[in-house]
C-alpha cells in the first residue's frame, strides 16, 4: 500500500509539473506570434484552452471518487484535443508556417 501510494504521488506531481510546463509553452507560444488579427483570434484560443489544461487537472484530482476523476479528466483531454486542433490544423499562414 504505501509502494502504490508513493507511485501516485509521483504520478500526481509528474502531472502537474507538465501541465505547468505545458501552459508556460503555450504562453511563450502565444507572446511570439505575429500581432496580424488572423494570428491572434486562433493565440488566444490556443492559449484559454492550453493554460486551462493544469488547472482543470488540479480541479479534477480532488475528486470524491475514482469513477469521479475519470469522468472529470476526460476535460482535461478535450482541451489538449482543443489546442492541438487549433495549434495544429488551423493555424493561419504566417512567418511561423510557410
Amino acid at each position: 500500500m504505501k509502494d502504490e501510494m508513493k507511485s501516485s504521488g509521483r504520478v500526481d506531481r509528474d502531472l502537474r509539473d507538465r501541465t505547468k510546463a505545458f501552459a508556460i509553452r503555450i504562453i511563450r507560444m502565444y507572446s511570439s506570434l505575429p500581432k496580424a488579427p488572423d494570428a491572434q483570434v486562433l493565440g488566444k484560443q490556443i492559449l484559454r484552452s492550453g493554460t486551462s489544461v493544469g488547472a482543470n487537472y488540479r480541479k479534477d484530482r480532488r475528486a470524491r471518487s475514482t469513477a469521479e476523476f475519470v469522468a472529470k479528466i476526460g476535460d482535461c483531454l478535450k482541451e489538449l484535443d482543443e489546442s492541438s486542433y487549433e495549434g495544429i490544423h488551423n493555424r493561419p499562414r504566417t512567418p511561423l508556417r510557410p
